[in-house]
């Protein structure tokens, strides 16, 4: 036993010398610094929370140097960072595919100083963040005397508004993420998530709610890159409109098992939104089939949704319930 135990450990610390030709230093805040990981020769991907100005950033590299560092965009729906290095560096050895599984062995890596350090523990969850809190349904309490349905209704709207207040960065995430239950130390955020082969799955974050630990998977990291390196930016859904949570008339709240939807306030001219014949007064409760009661739901759907394509609406306008479709434009 004791042997099998020795040859595991070396195999892991073979394993983090292979890796660490790839995790870099990013010096980009006034605190400690943060980790990047190598994605092609000059590129760098790194945390957004950890990009604390938009010049004068440099990567501490393996062998000890220094290399200017040029900010290519932003993607914070993802918390990530892209980087463009005046150096030759080693990319990572990434996945090919997402093949890890709950309860998988998992290494991340950091170097918020000089030499690499490793954290080991367990994949504890895949899972696409969802809403904060439950929506009441039918038969459930709430459906009564509307006093008794405002009050209920104003209850749950302001502890899912804490809710998003804590988390809403996870929320915005367009795809899946690894839940691990590594220990996240100061500056290991931007650093890789290693499986047991010794292949990068993604880029650990401590950004999202309440510090857990999560990475970023490969697949959503090349949309985020391509993206940046195309156009700079992330372009965000976009309606024209602005809106407003309100209850529904009790009738449709009961057909839908959803007490509210989006009041809109007003609609931009020439905005998708105008196109698609929405009015002032409508009120929204679902886009693409996903219900939504408040604003921070709308902006969560729109920063998943393509650009450019048409999805279904259901409306509310002179008290009866409506669909209808709409082009998600760009911002």
């Amino acid at each position: 036993m004791a042997i099998m135990l020795q040859q595991l450990s070396n195999e892991m610390a073979d394993l983090i010398d292979g890796a660490a030709a790839s995790v870099l230093r990013v010096d980009a805040r006034r605190r400690i610094a943060a980790t990047g990981i190598a994605w092609s020769q000059d590129l760098v991907v790194t945390a957004h929370h950890v990009v604390e100005r938009d010049d004068d950033i440099s990567v501490g590299l393996p062998d000890g140097s220094r290399a200017d560092a040029a900010l290519i965009g932003r993607d914070p729906r993802h918390d990530l960072a892209l980087l463009r290095v005046d150096a030759a560096l080693q990319a990572a050895q990434l996945a090919e595919a997402e093949s890890l599984r709950v309860g998988n062995l998992a290494l991340v890596l950091g170097r918020p100083r000089q030499a690499v350090k490793a954290s080991l523990g367990l994949v504890s969850g895949l899972s696409t963040p969802g809403r904060a809190c439950g929506r009441r349904r039918r038969g459930q309490p709430g459906f009564g005397r509307r006093g008794g349905r405002q009050r209920e209704w104003k209850k749950r709207a302001w502890m899912k508004q804490a809710a998003w207040k804590e988390g809403g960065w996870a929320r915005l995430l367009a795809g899946s993420i690894i839940q691990t239950d590594l220990v996240m130390y100061p500056g290991f955020s931007g650093g890789p998530l290693l499986a047991a082969d010794g292949s990068v799955h993604g880029m650990n974050t401590s950004g999202f709610a309440g510090g857990v630990s999560v990475a970023l998977p490969n697949a959503i990291i090349r949309e985020s890159v391509a993206a940046l390196l195309t156009d700079g930016r992330i372009r965000s859904g976009y309606l024209g409109v602005s809106a407003q949570a309100a209850l529904l008339p009790e009738a449709i709240a009961e057909s839908l098992g959803q007490e509210a939807g989006l009041l809109i306030v007003s609609v931009e001219p020439d905005s998708p939104a105008a196109a698609a014949g929405m009015l002032v007064g409508d009120i929204v409760t679902a886009l693409q089939g996903d219900p939504l009661e408040d604003v921070d739901e709308l902006l969560a759907l729109l920063a998943r949704l393509e650009v450019g394509g048409e999805i279904s609406s259901s409306y509310v306008r002179g008290g009866e319930l409506r669909q209808g479709s709409v082009v998600i434009g760009a911002r």
